[in-house]
């Protein structure tokens, strides 16, 4: 009698992204995100003023050529409007982008290491951590002068604690698993073992605290600019078009409600991929059935 030999063929579940994505929160999530982050790279395309250009009187509602009339300095309101998400964009993602890199990297050597170095790694973090991100950004802004560097870099390293705790908490588990001692005791480096065995495991925490960075990122670079932290102080930029308008909201409110408008859709947007993530993440969902 000849063996039958049944090929077995096992699927593998389907990725984070992949679950996350059949969810409708998402979905709506990512529609939204997309449809800002569009209006900040394309709107200086088809503005159709220069982002200082005096085009009219101060706070008008109705101007020829203008959909929302001028704002506090004669400038174009939906001009400054469509330039204005571009630099907030740009820097809140070049600064989420240094805090992932470095907050991935210290909370994997941490939980790698344990003992010693783990304590000096998370006690130093702590005491960065006990600033607020927008009062450390002021601080330091404040000795050193306004830059897009400078506001790139302070927030990025007051995202870089919260990242490392969360990639410790999920990596010490995973460094206890024995595919961790089996590598180790192959001779595999610890670069290798922390990066090529540690790091895919702890994605999905990462995925989701990205998403959440970048939210508080948006909303700390947009607070500052609010404040008046800018290197030129009459750039367009949403925060710094709401502080300008703001004293003559009841006049022109054009320019305070096109900004901040803005600014909630995008924070929502990512707030709800992050969500998204979260609930995938956490097992919940998990099927994509939910909303």
């Amino acid at each position: 009698m000849n063996a039958v030999v049944e090929q077995v063929t096992v699927e593998r579940p389907p990725s984070l992204i992949r679950q996350a994505l059949k969810l409708r929160r998402t979905q709506i999530g990512i529609t939204i995100a997309t449809l800002i982050a569009v209006i900040s790279i394309l709107g200086p395309f088809v503005a159709p003023f220069g982002s200082t250009e005096f085009v009219d009187s101060p706070n008008l509602m109705s101007v020829p050529g203008t959909v929302f009339g001028t704002d506090y300095f004669g400038q174009d309101v939906f001009s400054r409007f469509l330039f204005g998400g571009r630099s907030i964009l740009l820097l809140a993602l070049a600064a989420t982008s240094i805090g992932i890199v470095l907050g991935t990297t210290l909370g994997l050597i941490a939980a790698y290491n344990r003992g010693r170095l783990d304590e000096v790694i998370m006690r130093t973090l702590d005491v960065i951590l006990s600033f607020p991100q927008v009062l450390l950004s002021l601080l330091v802004i404040s000795m050193f002068g306004p830059s897009n560097l400078l506001i790139i870099l302070t927030v990025g390293l007051s995202t870089t604690p919260r990242i490392a705790r969360i990639i410790r908490g999920a990596a010490v588990p995973v460094v206890e698993r024995d595919f961790i001692a089996a590598a180790e005791a192959l001779g595999e480096s610890r670069r290798r073992v922390i990066f090529a065995e540690v790091l895919p495991n702890v994605t999905s925490s990462l995925l989701v605290e990205v998403n959440l960075r970048l939210t508080y990122s948006i909303g700390g670079i947009a607070s500052l600019a609010f404040l008046g932290f800018t290197p030129n102080p009459n750039s367009a930029n949403w925060g710094l078009m709401i502080q300008e308008n703001r004293v003559a909201l009841t006049e022109q409110p054009w320019g305070v409600v096109l900004p901040t408008v803005a600014l909630a859709l995008l924070t929502i947007g990512t707030g709800l991929i992050g969500d998204g993530l979260s609930r995938v993440s956490a097992g919940i969902d998990r099927g994509g059935k939910g909303e």
